[in-house]
């Protein structure tokens, strides 16, 4: 053999030793998904989530690493950052797991089985979450955010532990499996007094959680918890309640007023980091405006305050101009919390300095009273606009001027979007729109373009799809999108009167009830990849309205022998898990409410 014979077939045998045959390579690039094609250059070796990925795992005897996030999320985008863009993790995933990302508003049903895994065994979930699942399909340990040399510790420990005792890791995961609790049957028959007994037992929860001082729930941080505070209204307004309607009433307030709210581009955050409202996590998300703006209309109406229909048409007109996609009129998903320079909150926050050249001394006076402005900023990268004291009149017109020269300068800051457009959430939107438009005509074409972007692009005579991202159409839609649009397309048939959008509600919904509904109860997905199907007898509300009790009373109101008898069956089972917390079940007991 020749020298460059051998120099060939050393480089061959080295070529070999580093990339060897079928060796994972990051799948991500050009994912039509933004959260997905963030991580496209990652040097993890990031698989989609399918059943390829699935049977790989299986047949190298590997664990697999489901990472799940979104593109608005912060500790997401910290964990890409510290590890999963770090060589060192990277070979460790690459050679000894099968690293897996998933976007967490694709593969909802996916998310919240492993939510419910981790809440299971660690007492807290949330994102980022990665969970370690077995070649079999059994989740075996989960974690949320870790620094990267915690990380690179509990992979290095785990991958030693598997290559040593895999086999009993494996019957450990699917022993737990079996042991992750399962709704029962229960033989009680659903009657209207039921409903009756299930909205006190609701409201009096509700009230024991209540923080009657500061509004909302909770006393670390402030979620909106939508579909608590609609169940609330719905059922002040059938019995009002004194102290009921005074919580109600602060906990608006307090959304409206303080940091949960953007009071110069409109819509609301997520949630705020502490108990009194003041300090947002920046991520604006579709599904949150749209529930929040239905809130506030029917809170206007229960407690005639006009200033509560103006914030929800204001939601809805952030989500016009912000959150709109320009081709098709439907919503996109969200709006990071991390501006173009990598800033949280960047977007929305003003330095007091740069305040006093852009405004008037007046409007500087004002926003001074009203933002604390004598008080250390929040944030490094300045204040952010809220109200402390409740604007007079006078006031209110003053800082609406203001408002809008702030917003023409902040028309200049850049904010990452996901421009995916979901079935499911645009059903949300529909929704909203559609009761909005009922007194506010002018809002009807941007309700007629939601509807017809769903049913030209989204409704098929095979069902329904997840949605679409970068024109490309996305794969099934789970439980939940079924539901939001089902209701959405409901409220748009009210609107317009259209018999035609009735009986595609009705499809819909009754495709629902084929697909997802069993005798062992609800399944979130159509065609699961872990190996233990996943049902629930009553589904619990999240930060949206449980689709299962949205699909139960969407489907008593579109009316017909059939939708009606499913929905009677779903309510008849599944009491045990509302008493042992009505309140993460709202949306549940809104539709025994509505059977009455």
């Amino acid at each position: 053999m020749n020298i460059q014979s051998l120099r060939l077939l050393v480089t061959l045998l080295a070529l070999l030793i580093v990339l060897p045959a079928g060796a994972l390579e990051n799948q991500l690039a050009h994912h039509p998904s933004p959260y997905l094609a963030l991580h496209g250059q990652d040097p993890v070796a990031w698989q989609e989530w399918n059943a390829q990925t699935v049977e790989r795992a299986r047949k190298e005897g590997k664990l697999l690493f489901i990472s799940i996030g979104y593109f608005s999320c912060h500790w997401c985008h910290v964990m890409q950052r510290e590890s999963y863009k770090n060589p060192e993790i990277a070979k460790l995933l690459n050679t000894y797991f099968i690293p897996v990302k998933v976007d967490r508003e694709i593969n909802g049903a996916l998310d919240a089985e492993l939510q419910s895994f981790a809440q299971a065994t660690r007492g807290q979930s949330g994102w980022p979450l990665n969970i370690f699942v077995t070649p079999e399909g059994y989740p075996l340990t989960a974690i949320l955010y870790a620094p990267p040399q915690d990380f690179l510790s509990i992979l290095s420990r785990l991958n030693t532990r598997w290559q040593q005792e895999a086999p009993a890791l494996a019957q450990a995961a699917q022993a737990a499996a079996q042991e992750m609790p399962v709704a029962k049957e229960h033989d009680a028959k659903f009657a209207p007094p039921v409903a009756v007994v299930y909205r006190q037992r609701f409201i009096d929860e509700a009230l024991s959680q209540a923080d009657l001082f500061r509004g909302g729930f909770g006393t670390v941080n402030k979620f909106p918890q939508a579909p608590q505070l609609t169940a609330l209204l719905e059922f002040q307004r059938q019995t009002p309640n004194a102290k009921l309607a005074e919580f109600l009433r602060l906990s608006l307030d307090r959304m409206a007023n303080l940091g949960l709210r953007d009071h110069v581009g409109g819509g609301f955050f997520r949630y705020t980091v502490d108990p009194d409202w003041l300090i947002p996590h920046y991520e604006k998300m579709l599904y949150d405006n749209a529930q929040l703006s239905s809130l506030y209309l029917q809170a206007a109406k229960i407690f005639n305050q006009p200033i509560y229909r103006d914030i929800a048409l204001n939601t809805l007109d952030f989500m016009l101009t912000d959150m709109r996609d320009a081709k098709s009129g439907a919503f996109i998903t969200s709006l990071s919390a991390i501006d173009a320079q990598d800033r949280e909150g960047g977007v929305y926050l003003w330095d007091k300095t740069a305040l006093k050249k852009m405004l008037a001394p007046a409007e500087f006076k004002l926003i001074a009273k009203q933002w604390y402005l004598d008080s250390p900023a929040e944030s490094e990268y300045g204040y952010l606009p809220l109200h402390h004291t409740v604007p007079t009149k006078a006031e209110g017109a003053r800082l609406a001027t203001i408002y809008t020269k702030l917003k023409a300068e902040r028309a200049k800051r850049i904010l990452p979007k996901d421009d995916k457009l979901l079935a499911g959430l645009n059903g949300l939107a529909l929704s909203a729109l559609s009761e909005a438009a009922a007194s506010e005509a002018r809002l009807r074409p941007a309700a007629q373009q939601v509807r017809d972007f769903l049913v030209t692009n989204l409704i098929t005579p095979q069902g329904l799809l997840k949605g679409m991202a970068k024109d490309k159409k996305l794969g099934p839609a789970d439980l939940e999108d079924y539901a939001y649009v089902s209701a959405g397309l409901a409220a748009y048939a009210r609107l317009t009167q259209n018999d035609a959008d009735q009986e595609r509600a009705r499809n819909i919904a009754t495709l629902a009830w084929e697909k997802f509904h069993t005798t062992r109860g609800w399944q979130l997905e159509q065609q699961p990849l872990l190996a233990r199907p996943y049902y629930q007898r009553v589904v619990p509300d999240s930060a949206s309205d449980s689709p299962a009790g949205l699909l139960i009373k969407t489907s008593w109101e579109l009316g017909g022998k059939d939708l009606r008898t499913h929905a009677l069956g779903a309510l008849n089972t599944g009491y045990a898990i509302l008493d042992q917390g009505a309140f993460w079940y709202a949306t549940q007991i809104r539709a025994m409410n509505a059977l009455k």
